[in-house]
């Protein structure tokens, strides 16, 4: 049967009719259509939200089971996650696909790294840097439009971060992932690999807390995107903590940590494009991108933006409808303004997944 739904459509706060069939939406009337959400006029209405980092495959010390996979899934969807850019995991995940009741997952392959200069289990690691552009051509056939690479992570030897690329093999990586219809993103916590990374072309940057003022200048002259995980950041201290063989590295850390929010609102004000990403998998359970919406409003977004962010913003950037005529019918439906904070987005009172309708809170 088809469904009908009314509501103030976020972000131009107008009343909306939409009306589902087929697993599609309509913005033209449906006959016989059932009116499931909005009857007296009240409540607003969203695309799906949106994770732009996460992990669904990924545990703590690296792949996991299939229905591991599945339940994390299945946690996302339940706070209204319904489109997720993996950013590296360490299983085939295509299998998911067929599930038309979990996320839309567009995923960006394994992480690429140098051996011992990731965490064990989660990356592929290239004995030869010369290497990475026919890596990144063959994550590029195996992923859904995205590569993922580690940009730094501490070096043993110099006892602190350090950049696992030179320059000119970023170029080459990042022009063949370009060539073959993909985009880059890199993990990145220090200020040292930045500039090469961006100077190469990448299109994102995810976590990015060694910002400086001439990176933040780099992004915008590229068109850098940026994704700070913030929920994640709080992991730093703790990090730090238990890096006592490497003072050094220690201290850089804590100092990351206590300069990231400065440095993540400068860009945020120098005009970077931001988006909301929870890191989940890993250090981060599923299922909190409603606490990365209000992290993010600490950086100067306002509710309305850090929403955006991960919502209809998020959704434009990865060339995905929204609350479009003739888009698959992903939406979630509120009683209260989503915008109110992480109690209210968590918990939409109606989910929509591909014409599916989902009530996981009833």
């Amino acid at each position: 049967m088809p469904l009908h739904v009314r509501g103030v459509g976020l972000p131009e706060e107008q009343t909306i009719d939409l009306w589902v069939a087929d697993g599609h939406l309509s913005t033209e009337p449906v006959d016989d259509a059932e009116t499931i959400f909005g009857a007296s006029g009240d409540g607003w209405i969203l695309p799906g939200l949106v994770d732009l980092h996460c992990h669904i495959g990924l545990g703590a010390q690296g792949g996991v089971e299939m229905d591991e996979a599945i339940a994390q899934a299945e946690t996302e969807r339940d706070v209204g996650v319904l489109l997720v850019r993996d950013c590296g995991v360490p299983i085939d995940t295509r299998s998911l696909d067929d599930r038309t009741d979990l996320p839309r997952i567009i995923r960006a392959g394994r992480h690429l790294a140098r051996p011992k200069r990731y965490i064990p289990g989660f990356a592929i690691e290239l004995e030869d840097q010369a290497q990475l552009p026919d890596a990144v051509v063959e994550q590029a056939r195996l992923g859904d439009g995205w590569i993922k690479l580690i940009g730094d992570w501490i070096d043993r030897q110099l006892g602190d971060l350090a950049p696992l690329w030179s320059d000119d093999v970023l170029v080459a990586a990042i022009d063949a992932a370009h060539a073959h219809g993909a985009r880059v993103t890199a993990h990145v916590f220090g200020e040292d690999a930045l500039p090469g990374l961006i100077n190469a072309g990448i299109d994102c940057i995810e976590h990015g807390t060694g910002l400086t003022d001439d990176t933040i200048a780099l992004m915008l002259e590229h068109g850098t995107a940026l994704v700070p995980t913030m929920i994640n950041l709080e992991n730093f201290p703790g990090i730090a903590d238990s890096a006592g063989r490497y003072p050094t590295y220690a201290a850089h850390m804590r100092d990351l940590y206590a300069r990231s929010n400065q440095r993540l609102s400068a860009a945020w004000a120098a005009g970077v494009p931001v988006y909301a990403g929870s890191d989940a998998g890993g250090m981060i359970r599923h299922g909190r991108i409603a606490e990365e919406v209000a992290a993010l409003t600490t950086i100067g977004m306002s509710p309305t933006e850090a929403l955006g962010a991960a919502c209809w913003d998020a959704r434009r950037w990865l060339g995905r409808p929204g609350l479009d005529h003739g888009a698959p019918a992903d939406l979630l439906c509120y009683s209260q303004d989503p915008r109110l904070g992480p109690d209210v987005l968590t918990r939409p009172d109606l989910i929509v997944l591909g014409g599916r309708v989902f009530q996981p809170h009833s």
